[in-house]
């Protein structure tokens, strides 16, 4: 059975400062929307060495990205975004009781950040931990407000398919498209499913709405769509589909599967 294509999947926090809010003495209750003259110089630092750490983390350099982690616990201990970019940080390094108790301290700062929920609950998933994953994103998805709920969609549908449960991923994920149809990840994902599960025809709808895009074709995409239609047995589209995933994308691991004529793999 073929995996989902999000297979390193984790998602960065923008770094969001909220300063301190100060109501006035006397004044009519309520908060003030937090702005830069809120923010104390410990605060503002902080943000920076978090903006730091993301693009770090983004790029692979785990190390540096980590350093800045603890130099924005050193200014701000209960910032628990850095806490969370600390879990997803441990995580890529592979130290698992570190990830773990990063994301469970900050689920302690902050016991309803969704983004949170969302990458403890991928986390859950890699280790295979499938039902508290899910109970983590069906929490995310409840909270009030949430905004990103197509990524989590996405998450948990990759989730489900992991654990096999493709019936399960397929719902999701068709919830996640409705959301945001434009997400290639998500029709990839979707696509991929419908393959598995035999809905060819369905799934060939999907993956064409990204190869037709060129800002979103990838050897991801291309190589999937050879192996639907080498599954519903069109060969000539499967060859046509493979010829130009090498022409475009020569040196993926998709175009070596294509080589070895890898269709089932």
């Amino acid at each position: 059975m073929t995996q989902p294509f999000v297979r390193g999947l984790a998602v960065v926090l923008a770094a969001v400062l909220v300063g301190g809010c100060a109501t006035p003495n006397g004044s009519a209750p309520g908060k003030d929307i937090p702005t830069a003259s809120d923010q104390t110089e410990a605060s503002r630092r902080a943000a920076t060495r978090l903006e730091l750490a993301s693009a770090y983390f983004a790029s692979g350099q785990y190390a540096t990205a980590l350093d800045e982690v603890k130099q924005t616990i050193a200014l701000q201990p209960s910032n628990f975004e850095a806490y969370n970019l600390r879990g997803l940080i441990y995580a890529a390094m592979g130290d698992d009781g570190m990830a773990d108790e990063s994301f469970r301290y900050a689920l302690q700062l902050n016991p309803r950040s969704a983004d949170v929920m969302q990458n403890y609950g991928w986390f859950q998933c890699l280790m295979k931990r499938y039902d508290q994953a899910d109970a983590l994103f069906e929490q995310a998805l409840a909270t009030p407000q949430y905004r990103d709920a197509s990524r989590t969609l996405l998450t948990q549908g990759v989730c489900q398919a992991r654990a096999g449960k493709l019936e399960a991923a397929e719902g999701t994920l068709k919830r996640a498209f409705a959301l945001d149809p434009a997400n290639a990840g998500i029709a990839i994902n979707y696509a991929d499913i419908l393959y598995q599960r035999g809905a060819y025809d369905r799934a060939r709808f999907y993956v064409k709405r990204v190869n037709d895009d060129p800002q979103q074709i990838s050897p991801q995409s291309l190589w999937l769509a050879a192996r639907i239609e080498y599954r519903a047995g069109d060969r000539k589209a499967a060859d046509a589909l493979g010829q130009q995933l090498r022409t475009k994308f020569p040196k993926s691991r998709e175009a070596a599967e294509f080589e070895q004529g890898k269709f089932d793999g």
